[in-house]
């Protein structure tokens, strides 16, 4: 389980340390949820999800990738491919409420 940063301590991936600006600055970046939303299921290989993310480029979905790893959102496993850690997981499971709101939006607008 990770634990909160002491005060004063950069989490990584975050330029300000504070934790909020981390999740905010993967939310900004295009493609990183709809990595982490294909991988609800299991793991896939970089080429099931490069199919999955059709639209993506090869380039963009190493680099969101590997920003994911970097943020321990994502591992890579040698043989079933890349996976959501119990981070990423967890943050899946807390978006699905707004996913489904942004659904049900979606139909009546």
């Amino acid at each position: 389980m990770a634990r909160a940063p002491r005060a004063g301590s950069a989490v990584r991936g975050s330029r300000t340390g504070r934790p909020i600006m981390v999740l905010l600055d993967l939310l900004g970046r295009r493609w990183a949820l709809r990595i982490i939303w294909e991988l609800r299921g299991g793991p896939l290989t970089f080429r099931a999800l490069r199919e999955a993310c059709g639209d993506m480029s090869p380039t963009v979905l190493n680099t969101r990738l590997k920003e994911l790893r970097e943020g321990e959102l994502v591992a890579l496993d040698e043989t079933d491919g890349y996976a959501l850690t119990p981070l990423g997981q967890e943050l899946l499971e807390r978006f699905l409420p707004l996913v489904e709101w942004a659904e049900r939006w979606a139909k009546h607008g």
